[in-house]
């Protein structure tokens, strides 16, 4: 092959791979942000707030949650970070306090089992303060673990997000780059010499 053409491949492929990177790059760009502004609308809209460090709920944590919840004392939850650590550092304590640390699998066991047994004795008080009891730990322990759940989402959403922002600079990046080797092989197309073989 002569140099010629070989240039004139190299210089076209790489001109290729330059469209293709720099078309990749654009649309993580746009995957990125379209997954942070979801996430700060979403989450903006519950109108959730961090307690202040005087509150009751906050004073209530361990110090450890205390610490990583201070950083966002009183400000709004807009982000994935910020979810992360709600839900992780506040919720997640609160929720271990509900039961003794059961989750909502092994309460609404217990709350089914009591509720099948006063059919049985349907008069039984204890029976029924008990079932009243698992009833309300139960959804207490549902409706935070589904927010949690939300919240998690929130989080991997955001760090998804993240992630493709980075991954699009690396992409515009090799696009650049491939697109200046491809001007370059180019230039030196027009000074090989026509016979000149590789």
């Amino acid at each position: 092959m002569n140099r010629k053409s070989f240039d004139k491949i190299a210089s076209s492929i790489g001109l290729i791979l330059a469209v293709v990177l720099i078309g990749a790059g654009v649309l993580l760009q746009w995957g990125g942000n379209f997954a942070h502004t979801q996430v700060k609308e979403q989450i903006g809209q519950q109108k959730v707030f961090f307690p202040k460090t005087t509150d009751g709920g906050f004073m209530a944590l361990p110090s450890a949650d205390q610490k990583e919840m201070a950083k966002y004392a009183g400000q709004q939850m807009l982000t994935g970070a910020q979810a992360n650590t709600f839900s992780n550092h506040y919720i997640a304590v609160h929720l271990n306090g509900v039961a003794g640390g059961k989750v909502y699998e092994e309460v609404s066991g217990e709350f089914m089992a009591a509720n099948a047994a006063l059919k049985a004795t349907p008069n039984d008080a204890a029976l029924q303060a008990k079932a009243a009891q698992l009833g309300g730990q139960r959804t207490t322990l549902f409706m935070g673990s589904t927010l949690r759940g939300l919240l998690g989402f929130s989080y991997a959403f955001s760090v998804l997000g993240n992630i493709a922002m980075i991954a699009s600079y690396g992409a515009f990046a090799s696009g650049a780059l491939f697109f200046i080797l491809a001007m370059l092989g180019f230039a030196h197309l027009r000074r090989a010499e026509t016979d000149s073989v590789i």
